[in-house]
């Protein structure tokens, strides 16, 4: 099984490397069971800090399994998602979640997150919620 770790996992993994998270992200990872999509390998991306530490983790994020689709297909994807829960009364605080959400549900992947934006989607439709 493969496990889509959002961004706000990955800020818990690199601000805390000893944390139980950390462990768990490291362990997926080791079993080659992490996915990426390019809303989180971009968010991901734009927090570093220097040149040598962009290059760096965009070659490690590059050996990850990238999930890949058309962009018209998820922003299409993304923005329904967004609206049908407008329509029930719930607002998505981040649009991108939506588009992460998205590609969670496209690909069959749990997503594995810390922000509850994700619990909405996932009261609504599709989208599995990883619990480690």
């Amino acid at each position: 099984m493969f496990v889509l770790p959002d961004t706000s996992i990955w800020i818990s993994f690199f601000n805390n490397p000893n944390s139980t998270i950390s462990g768990k992200l490291a362990s997926l990872i080791e079993e080659d069971m992490i996915v990426i999509c390019p809303t989180i390998f971009q968010e991901i991306l734009q927090g570093t800090k220097d040149q040598e530490s962009f290059d760096l983790l965009n070659q490690k994020l590059s050996c990850l399994t990238q999930l890949q689709a058309d962009p018209y297909e998820a922003a299409i994807g993304a923005a329904n998602i967004y609206f049908s829960l407008r329509k029930k009364g719930i607002t998505v605080r981040k649009s991108n979640d939506c588009l992460i959400a998205w590609f969670a549900i496209k690909f069959n992947v749990p997503i594995w997150h810390q922000d509850r934006d994700f619990d909405s989607i996932a009261s609504q439709g599709k989208l599995k919620i990883y619990i480690p």
